[in-house]
């Protein structure tokens, strides 16, 4: 059946609400996977995520195909360091997702992101809207660290990175940043851009030992050790889609 020969009871969707339905991917990351040629519809390859689709379809990721998924899925994950946050890795890295499989049959995958070297909270879905209004930017959901350094850190560092400092052309500012000893301090992101508190400390000349995301909204870390996850509560994921938008 060619794409988009359903009548207008089927309910049409745009294909990347689909496949986020399906818990492929978030939708942003969705649409990548389209563009990249990934993904068929009823066997015709299918480049732009505009198009629309119905449960009717035959919807295939890498050849295989997706089905909507019934149960919603919210999973909090301590990220141990090492493990790449994607969905696959070309390099052959381990994959943070991997640590859910055998504890959940549905296709999770990670709202936001760690470095390969980071460590700490990270949440898993299969639920797309929950994830696209997590991840967009006015939802400024605050994001905490904790940051282990090789050298003493500089005097001025917490304040100016509060205060916001380029780095490379980018600008770079915390929501809160203090010291809690001389090689240790404490962050608050909002935005969060790519590697933000690792390029900020290269600025300086500061290595990092180890960095950990501790919070998330209002979620922390508990007695959550590395490798560990749990469920998020109904309390907790109404709470963090709250605090979402409360600041829209």
């Amino acid at each position: 059946m060619p794409v988009n020969e359903q009548n207008d009871s089927d309910n049409l969707i745009r294909l990347q609400h689909f496949m986020a339905k399906c818990g492929v991917a978030s939708r942003r990351a969705s649409e990548e996977i389209i563009a990249s040629g990934r993904v068929s519809v009823n066997g015709e390859i299918v480049l732009f995520p505009g198009t629309k689709v119905s449960e009717l379809d035959v919807v295939c990721v890498d050849g295989k195909q997706i089905f909507l998924e019934l149960k919603k899925r919210y999973v909090l994950l301590n990220k141990p360091s090492g493990f790449v946050c994607s969905l696959s890795d070309e390099k052959g890295r381990p994959i943070a997702a991997d640590l859910l499989k055998e504890s959940y049959k549905e296709r999770l995958y990670n709202v936001g992101r760690l470095d390969m070297f980071s460590s700490g909270l990270i949440i898993f879905t299969n639920d797309g809207n929950f994830a696209a209004k997590l991840s967009h930017p006015s939802a400024e959901l605050e994001k905490e660290y904790i940051v282990d350094t090789s050298v003493p850190l500089p005097k001025t560092l917490a304040e100016d990175f509060q205060k916001g400092l380029r780095v490379d052309n980018v600008f770079y500012k915390c929501r809160f940043a203090a010291e809690l000893n001389s090689h240790r301090m404490r962050i608050i992101l909002i935005e969060g851009k790519n590697r933000e508190i690792r390029r900020v400390f290269e600025s300086r000349n500061v290595g990092i030992k180890k960095l950990e995301r501790i919070r998330i909204g209002n979620v922390g870390i508990g007695n959550l050790e590395h490798g560990q996850f749990r469920d998020l509560s109904g309390a907790e994921v109404k709470s963090l889609l709250h605090l979402c938008s409360r600041n829209r």
